[in-house]
């Protein structure tokens, strides 16, 4: 008769036979199995078993057992947090599909390409889930976040070199943040401005709408004609009540660049909330006009339409997922990064953009010097492009998003990975791709009855890059199409060439070669057109002139005036 020991350490050899192999497990586990079969060896001369011998087998067996549970139990978890993931993402961009099709057996190259393409029918838009910005995430991984830190360390060396600098040239420390004073001036006016563009914002496009819907009601004999009337107001409204008046203001009142840049920013995104908000109402109205199946339709309250004024989204929704609470340290720390990011592009501009460009004679073109500009640019065009990223898309957006509990923090993706161009543009700022794709994109395949997709995509890219140029040529006050040639020629080239097919590093390595000639280019230009600004100003330039850029025709030498922006 066996002892239950004995039995029981059986059962075990019989399992663990029957499971994965583990090197560190084999040897043991055989051993435990020889050990019965044999037991003559074991066994005394008087017919004990050697009871410490089998107890310490027993213990060890336990304890790498437990480690195989742990070790398993870990790789389940990931893999189940993995696949909840992109569960997850995937139900943001698609319609929700049953639970069959979820766990679906793998699909052909076919079905994979038509689901990539898919989107969800006229009507249905953006999905709105909790989730976190992806960059909170990877500042959890001790090797992301040291990233970051050699970034401040950039800055503090930027600091110091600044104060080296001024040390050696006036003999004592000198904090001047000249620049910074300038570029924000006249900001009472910029606030008066801001607070009457918002009132109007509130106001206007909320009680048109709630006219109009009392049109729709069927009391009224010509509906259509109403329609008509509201839609024209609304129009003009938008074209000079939110159009012209805040850019009247800027320039007339010669607002310095960063003061500009507050306005029409500010502009350009009420108008494209103001059009998100109406856009996603008129159709509700009008539906219910049609069935009526209650007496009255479903309006937004003006809570919640201030509520979307407010949220660091361009897409209206009566609700959004929301926090349970407010994490005012991490406000804090968002506004913080936001105002050490502002000084990090202050000692950029001062320390790599004005030496270069404050001291060098303007001349004809000269493709060696142009070639040495673009150059020598490409280090705080780059710059540039990270702090504008993170200070805006990522601090200042979540630092709002907190405040308002807003649960969506998926303002952007990871860019940084994309192999094409066409990636780029989807995942760099999610917030206004959205807009661009539902409102525009979408509405023009559903207007023409989706016979025109390429065209579509051409009147993306044109109202995107003529939105750009505006912002730039208000806000610098000159008129230079770097940009929008950039994304009408490369952009487009490079959206079709560099697609989504492509895959591997070697795509990756070429689209950030591409953006960092981009940046070069459009900070090398633009400054020089700025300094020939200043170099040769007009008295009385006709409209010819004031297109045609200064710098193609300015000669003069070095400025007189070395402390002159």
């Amino acid at each position: 008769m066996e002892s239950g020991g004995d039995s029981l350490l059986r059962s075990r050899c019989r399992a663990f036979s029957q499971s994965p192999t583990f090197s560190d497990l084999d040897s043991s586990l055989d051993g435990d199995c020889n050990l019965q079969g044999n037991g003559n060896n074991n066994i005394t001369s008087n017919g004990k078993i050697e009871v410490e011998h089998v107890i310490s087998k027993k213990l060890q067996l336990k304890r790498k057992a437990e480690f195989l549970k742990s070790d398993l139990m870990r790789q389940f978890d990931s893999q189940v947090n993995d696949f909840m993931d992109s569960l997850i993402e995937e139900s943001a961009s698609l319609e929700p599909a049953p639970v069959s099709a979820v766990f679906s057996p793998p699909l052909s190259d076919k079905e994979r390409s038509k689901l990539r393409h898919f989107r969800p029918p006229h009507g249905q838009g953006k999905h709105f889930v909790s989730r976190r910005s992806l960059l909170d995430e990877l500042f959890e991984v001790n090797h992301i976040r040291t990233i970051y830190h050699m970034f401040i360390a950039l800055l503090i060396l930027f600091i110091l070199s600044t104060l080296v600098v001024d040390f050696i040239d006036k003999g004592r420390l000198v904090l001047d943040f000249n620049l910074l004073v300038y570029a924000f001036g006249q900001l009472p006016l910029v606030v008066c401005t801001w607070i009457c563009m918002f009132l109007s914002v509130l106001l206007v496009p909320y009680t048109l709408f709630h006219q109009w819907s009392q049109t729709q009601s069927g009391s009224f004999r010509h509906p259509r004609l109403c329609s008509f009337l509201f839609g024209s107001v609304f129009l003009l409204y938008q074209a000079l009540g939110l159009g012209f008046l805040p850019a009247y203001v800027v320039v007339t009142n010669s607002l310095p660049p960063a003061s500009r840049f507050i306005i029409i920013l500010e502009q350009v995104r009420l108008m494209m909330k103001v059009h998100s908000f109406v856009r996603e109402n008129v159709p509700k109205v009008l539906a219910w006009a049609k069935e009526k199946n209650s007496p009255s339709p479903v309006l937004p309250q003006v809570s919640q339409y201030l509520y979307f004024l407010f949220a660091p989204t361009l897409i209206y929704r009566d609700k959004y997922p929301r926090n349970p609470a407010i994490r005012w340290g991490y406000v804090a720390s968002k506004f913080l990064q936001v105002l050490g990011s502002l000084f990090y592009a202050y000692y950029v501009f001062v320390r790599l953009c004005i030496p270069q460009f404050h001291s060098t004679s303007l001349q004809l073109f000269d493709p060696r010097a142009m070639v040495l500009c673009v150059f020598n640019s490409i280090l705080p065009g780059v710059l540039v492009l990270f702090l504008a990223f993170f200070a805006f898309l990522h601090c200042w957006l979540n630092a709002f998003a907190e405040m308002l509990c807003f649960a969506d923090r998926m303002f952007y993706k990871d860019w940084w990975n994309s192999t094409s161009f066409a990636n780029y543009y989807r995942t760099w700022n999610v917030v206004v791709h959205d807009w661009l794709y539902y409102y525009v994109y979408r509405d023009f395949l559903w207007i023409s009855e989706k016979r025109f997709r390429a065209a579509a995509m051409l009147f993306v890219f044109t109202v995107s890059a003529v939105v750009h140029e505006y912002i730039l040529a208000v806000c610098f006050g000159f008129f230079y199409p770097v940009l929008f040639c950039l994304f009408m020629c490369f952009g487009m080239m490079f959206n079709f060439i560099l697609h989504d097919q492509r895959k591997g590093p070697i795509w990756n390595i070429i689209m950030w070669t591409s953006l960092f000639l981009g940046q070069g280019v459009i900070i090398c230009l633009y400054s020089q057109e700025w300094y020939a600004q200043r170099y040769c100003p007009l008295e009385e330039p006709s409209f010819f002139e004031l297109l045609k850029p200064r710098s193609w025709s300015c000669h003069r030498g070095l400025m007189s005036d070395p402390d002159r922006l």
